[in-house]
């Protein structure tokens, strides 16, 4: 087979619309994010022109990133995101384990209704439980802690499915072994299960805290004082303060704020996708 015929069997009409479709889907994505790292380098009489421009014509970077950091409390903003995320993933990951290995690989009467209860629980969202977990909270002194932050996250049904569904693909002789060595099914769990479950952990810790890293709505119905602020919530106190209208400011708090999560989903990539690929897999 010729050079060109295989030039021209690779570059298919089908492989050339996938991506095309692909790098359009990329950049539709990618736009926020390119708008964003614009108008964080320009001064605020050039955001308003009429001339849309990516490129500043001065760059202003220093500047906007300098009052960003000054007008409001970055470093406690972001402490507060990597606590609450940890937390909340901790304990997630520690609940939802034993009990996806327990659907998955024990056998007990009560398996076929904790299934539907699971998937129940995926069907209902925060805004439906926030009024009796707030009125809660405030009963019991709670407001403006971290406890109010992470404690209705820390059963995650979502991760127990997740979990579930990666469970179900490994062997039943490993287990079966591990059984036969003596181990107690809470030393199967730690010593078997979890060491083979981190591309699932991995690509759950991703969904995990990139959903409570970027929430507001829940911070914003529990958290008034600005010391418990999560990074969404710092970005509103910023708005409130005196540069409500500084949106290359703005916009520099915003990529402080969203560079961590690029950065952990970069480094995550291999073992995300990985993940997911095997969650997918059927036992």
């Amino acid at each position: 087979m010729s050079s060109n015929t295989m030039i021209a069997n690779r570059w298919t009409l089908g492989r050339v619309t996938r991506l095309a479709l692909l790098s359009f889907g990329a950049l539709l994505f990618l736009s926020p994010y390119v708008f964003m790292l614009s108008t964080a380098g320009k001064a605020q009489s050039e955001i308003f022109t009429s001339a849309l421009s990516l490129i500043p014509t001065n760059f202003y970077y220093i500047e906007n990133f300098t009052k960003a950091l000054a007008r409001v409390p970055m470093g406690t903003l972001l402490l507060n995101g990597i606590l609450v995320c940890a937390m909340i993933l901790f304990f997630q990951v520690l609940v939802a384990i034993p009990c996806a290995y327990a659907m998955a690989k024990l056998k007990f009467r009560a398996a076929r209704l904790m299934m539907v209860l699971v998937m129940l629980g995926l069907l209902v969202p925060i805004h439906a439980t926030a009024l009796p977990l707030y009125v809660g909270f405030n009963s019991l002194s709670l407001l403006n802690s971290y406890t109010a932050l992470v404690a209705p996250f820390s059963i995650s049904v979502f991760a127990i499915f997740m979990f579930l569904q990666f469970f179900r693909a490994m062997p039943d002789d490993l287990i079966h072994a591990a059984r036969l060595d003596g181990m107690s099914e809470l030393g199967i769990v730690a010593r078997v299960i979890v060491p083979n479950a981190w591309p699932a952990v991995t690509a759950f810790s991703i969904f995990s805290v990139v959903a409570h890293w970027n929430d507001l709505y829940w911070p914003l119905v529990v958290i008034t004082r600005q010391e418990y602020a999560t990074p969404p919530l710092g970005l509103m106190y910023f708005r409130a303060a005196e540069a409500g209208d500084d949106y290359g400011a703005l916009m520099a708090a915003t990529m402080i704020i969203t560079i961590p999560l690029v950065a952990a989903f970069l480094l995550a990539q291999k073992r995300f996708v990985e993940g997911i690929t095997m969650t997918g897999l059927k036992g």
